[in-house]
């Protein structure tokens, strides 16, 4: 496979969000992913079929039973040729299995053992269940999203499972395996959503600390406070974005609305916003969304539509990048980020657990007899 990650390997535990996610970055780059499933399916998530399940593109599975020790054996042995393993299960599941960290280092010393999690594998609620919303709501981020006197507004899972998680652990694992070339060494890389997204917003607890943001939502200059930071509803009932934050691209904004700067007062003076809203708005909903996009899109205004997910591939600028792509029908995000020589290919669609998609899976690890012994031990279908 091309990509940067052409040549490193990773076996994925299979789990759900972020697990999987950061597991399609490293794919989606290059990287051989095999994905160990349970032989017995488990519900866990949200339920769909096999092929709008995306997150699992670029790999193939394979169907272990890791309560029986020929399987975890089997892993094992995957795992003495692995860069790099995900978990996402609870602290201390992967040792009670027999495949925790000193288990899997010590058949292979090189592994960067990375480890999905939303509080961590230590403290107080360590052991306890959560999700996406949960990790978010303890480190502040929560309460500073949505408006004025309204409940804090839920960001979807991407800012907390999978920016503060799963980017998090794939920059680990890429960190820890650049580590361990120099050094022979693998390690354990603690992955934890309430981490990562606490470390996300490093900027704001600066301001914070400068009196430059105040608590409380929906008052601050980012944060739907300002007049110039804000979603407009248009004379269709569609939003426009528009966010000119320097003066200079709020001067452009206001001449192409046609506003006089002076009757809406200093751009930063906070006692002016709720006026200055208020006028900008009347302006916006005297033409529909797409009027206003065409106006203030190709411009410094800093501007553009709120299009919905069965929009956004349609908009030119991303039509022309090649932001999403279709694989087996489905319209999907490209993988990213973009590189100039190493280009990775184009992804395949997720693969259901056949005999020959195991050997498929299998082929970059095993050798066709051991594969072949495998299946008669009945390790594998």
């Amino acid at each position: 496979m091309a990509g940067p990650l052409s040549g490193i390997k990773v076996v994925e535990l299979a789990g759900i969000g972020p697990g999987p996610m950061c597991a399609m970055l490293l794919a989606d780059l290059g990287a051989t992913v095999i994905r160990v499933d349970r032989k017995e399916p488990v519900k866990l998530g949200i339920e769909r079929p096999l092929q709008y399940n995306t997150l699992l593109r670029n790999r193939y599975a394979i169907a272990v039973d890791l309560k029986d020790p020929a399987g975890v054996e089997t892993v094992l042995q995957l795992v003495e040729q692995a860069d790099a393993l995900i978990e996402g299960f609870r602290p201390g599941v992967t040792e009670r299995l027999g495949l925790g960290p000193d288990d899997c280092l010590a058949r292979n010393p090189r592994l960067v053992y990375g480890r999905m999690t939303g509080w961590g594998q230590d403290g107080p609620l360590a052991k306890y269940a959560g999700h996406d919303l949960n990790y978010l709501a303890l480190t502040g981020i929560l309460d500073a999203i949505g408006r004025e006197g309204q409940p804090p507004s839920i960001p979807l899972n991407l800012l907390g499972d999978y920016a503060g998680g799963s980017l998090y652990l794939a920059l680990g694992l890429m960190a820890g395996i650049l580590e361990a070339q120099r050094s022979g060494l693998g390690q354990v890389v603690d992955a934890a959503i309430v981490d990562g997204a606490a470390h996300l917003a490093t900027t704001f607890f600066g301001m914070i600390a400068a009196g430059i943001w105040k608590e409380g939502r929906g008052t601050n200059i980012t944060d739907s406070g300002s007049p110039f930071y804000d979603c407009y509803q248009c004379s269709d009932g569609k939003y426009l974005s528009i966010g000119p934050i320097e003066s200079k691209f709020y001067a452009e904004l206001l001449r192409l609305l046609d506003l006089d700067p002076a009757t809406l007062g200093a751009q930063m003076d906070r006692t002016a916003w709720a006026a200055a809203k208020q006028t900008i708005a009347e302006r916006f909903r005297s033409r529909t969304r797409d009027e206003w996009a065409a106006l203030l899109e190709s411009s410094d205004a800093c501007a553009a539509g709120v299009l919905s997910f069965v929009e956004a591939p349609e908009h030119p600028h991303l039509r022309a990048r090649g932001t999403f792509i279709e694989v087996d029908g489905v319209t999907q995000p490209a993988p990213a980020p973009r590189f100039s020589r190493s280009v990775p290919h184009t992804p395949f669609a997720p693969q259901p657990i056949t005999t020959e998609n195991t050997d498929a899976a299998l082929a970059a690890w095993f050798d066709p007899q051991r594969i072949a012994e495998l299946r008669g031990n009945g390790i594998i279908d």
